[in-house]
């Protein structure tokens, strides 16, 4: 599943996009049962009126965590635009780090489906989201 990721990789560490930079994405790998690991930094300024992460930016974190699990897949040549993201949000998420775990669950020549967790530091699931993404050829 994982195809010239070691320049895209690097590319992906050292220029992130503003949003990226803002969640605070930093790419971990992948574990043994092959999910791409994404943590993000949940800043003091993400919370919303009752002192937990705002849904946006879970959902921001699974979104990018989704997407670079797919250009993980793809030749160079390709990208991916997401074309819906459900998302489900299961527990208030606190300040800190958050680990999105995600995977390929399904891909066409034209399509793919990815699906990701967060979870936080005491390994509780905070969100899920299923993505539709569409392959594209990088221009």
């Amino acid at each position: 599943m994982i195809s010239a990721w070691g320049n895209r990789l690097n590319d992906a560490a050292t220029h992130l996009p503003p949003g990226a930079q803002l969640l605070g994405r930093e790419w971990l790998g992948f574990d043994e049962s092959g999910h791409a690991l994404i943590r993000f930094q949940a800043q003091p300024a993400f919370t919303n009126r009752h002192g937990t992460i705002q849904g946006g930016f879970l959902a921001a974190m699974l979104d990018s965590a989704t997407g670079i699990c797919a250009l993980a897949a793809l030749s160079p040549d390709q990208t991916v635009i997401t074309r819906s993201l459900d998302t489900r949000f299961l527990k208030p998420a606190t300040v800190g780090p958050i680990t999105a775990r995600a995977r390929v669950i399904e891909r066409t020549e034209r399509d793919m489906i990815v699906q990701a967790d967060l979870v936080d530091a005491e390994d509780i699931t905070v969100a899920d989201a299923t993505a539709r993404l569409r392959i594209l050829t990088r221009k």
